[in-house]
């Protein structure tokens, strides 16, 4: 059965290629810059014995304090299901630990541990090269403009989450 779909790519379309003009073309390429900057980070991450969806709830407990499960998952994108299972990593590696907050008996608070706070400085200073190659393609400024761009992007109005 021939197929519909020309053999060649019709201008307008998506593609995930450098010049794309189609209305896909901005988030295609943010999704393959984000690949590539988190297999990048994840380099940094591995030695250090935690992924990147781990650093990311260490992010954000060390940025914004004990938080519980629900408003982690709200933080960071995940799923029910799959931050218990990051915050039961993290506490399985003494980086995290819940605990009860005071005047509810049901709720527990995810709280980051001083060896998930060495952790979370190891890492950076372990990622410091793998950032300075992942933006070597840039010149002269041109990371913190990036940078700057895409926080416009991501805080519409500077607004930040």
């Amino acid at each position: 059965m021939a197929s519909d779909v020309p053999d060649r790519i019709v201008a307008g379309r998506a593609t995930d290629r450098r010049g794309d003009e189609s209305p896909f073309a901005l988030g295609l390429l943010l999704r393959r810059a984000h690949w590539r900057a988190a297999a990048v980070m994840g380099e940094a991450l591995r030695p250090l014995g935690i992924e990147l969806r781990h650093f990311a709830v260490l992010i954000v407990l060390v940025n914004q304090g004990p938080m519980m499960q629900r408003d982690l998952a709200a933080e960071t994108g995940s799923d029910k299901a799959g931050i218990m299972r990051i915050v039961d990593d993290l506490e399985r590696k003494g980086l995290a630990v819940r605990k009860a907050v005071p005047g509810d008996r049901r709720a527990r608070a995810v709280h980051v541990t001083p060896q998930g706070v060495e952790l979370f400085d190891a890492a950076h200073v372990a990622a410091k090269p793998l950032a300075e190659r992942l933006a070597a393609e840039l010149g002269p400024g041109e990371s913190e403009r990036l940078a700057d761009l895409l926080a416009r992007l991501v805080y519409p109005g500077g607004a930040e989450a």
